[in-house]
């Protein structure tokens, strides 16, 4: 019998969420539509209630569907809009004087629903930004019924805090989620003393880019988009990959599903997000949780602390 997954909480939101998430980064798109509505109906019987879709396009960049073809989707699978969690991304670079609600409402209009239950701001690059704006401008998205909790992806633990300070101050909702790479090559930010504050105060985590882009999984060849590689490892990352994938083998799972299960043994993490692109990888990595039950949290991080390439690389402050 398939065992559904067990739901966490976001932060101290009330809202709880699946303990894996769907991305639809560059996903939906390269998928036959029938293919891709069957893989959605499946997540959903099988307990996946939260899906990342971001509007991955804007002014000079090419354009991408993968959100309006998600809308269609959820349509041709009859889900109810009680069955999923929506996560959209707000982009800081367009913050502007009407704050996010025009990009909230794009994106909303492209999904096709009338309200994010998570938005996850990107990354902090702008320094002409009061952080305040941010918080009361997401307070009055959350008033209108727009958003029910917000985070952020790839924030410096001080700046996190300086939000979390921030909306104490102010009286409304702070940040409830920290979207972070974390794998068995990414760990020193998540696993660091400055975050382990911030989960202390209630913060959770979303681990993201569990299978750096795929190297992970033994997908080497450089023919995908892979994110950005903080500490410039990633040569050393792909350079591990067959004592990565030997140890995999002697636990008798993938390489991917190793990958994944190492998320699942952080203390503060709600929920970990991956993409998939077929049925059989989307069943295949929910059952990662599975070997975590086997062997032991405790024992999975030490058989995979070799493979930890950004330890004493990357600040564990963060960005």
């Amino acid at each position: 019998m398939t065992t559904t997954l067990p739901l966490r909480e976001i932060g101290t939101s009330g809202i709880r969420a699946s303990l894996f998430s769907l991305g639809s980064w560059h996903t939906y798109d390269r998928m036959d539509f029938g293919d891709a509505t069957a893989m959605l109906r499946e997540a959903v019987d099988r307990g996946v209630n939260l899906f990342d879709v971001g509007v991955y396009t804007g002014p000079g960049m090419p354009p991408a569907f993968t959100d309006v073809i998600f809308s269609a989707m959820v349509r041709a699978a009859g889900l109810r809009r009680d069955e999923w969690l929506l996560s959209s991304k707000l982009w800081l670079e367009t913050f502007g004087a009407d704050g996010f609600r025009p990009q909230l409402e794009n994106a909303l209009f492209r999904v096709g629903t009338e309200h994010a239950d998570l938005v996850i701001l990107g990354d902090l690059r702008r320094d002409d930004l009061e952080l305040r704006d941010l918080v009361l401008d997401l307070a009055a998205l959350a008033d209108a019924g727009l958003i029910r909790a917000w985070g952020v992806n790839n924030w410096s633990a001080s700046s996190i805090q300086t939000l979390i300070d921030i909306a104490s101050a102010e009286g409304v909702p702070g940040p409830q989620i920290a979207q972070l790479k974390y794998s068995v090559s990414r760990r020193s930010i998540p696993d660091g003393a400055p975050f382990a504050r911030l989960w202390e105060q209630g913060l959770t985590l979303q681990a993201s880019d569990c299978l750096e882009g795929g190297v992970l999984a033994g997908k080497v060849n450089g023919d995908r988009q892979i994110g950005r590689d903080p500490g410039d490892i990633r040569q050393r990352i792909i350079d591990d990959v067959p004592a990565f994938t030997a140890l995999a083998e002697s636990l008798e799972v993938t390489p991917a599903q190793l990958g994944i299960a190492f998320t699942l043994t952080h203390p503060a993490l709600t929920t970990t997000l991956f993409g998939a692109s077929s049925i059989a990888q989307l069943r295949a990595n929910l059952e990662a949780a599975a070997l975590v039950d086997r062997i032991g949290a405790d024992e999975l991080r030490r058989l995979v602390a070799p493979f930890w390439a950004d330890r004493d690389v990357v600040d564990p402050e963060g960005p």
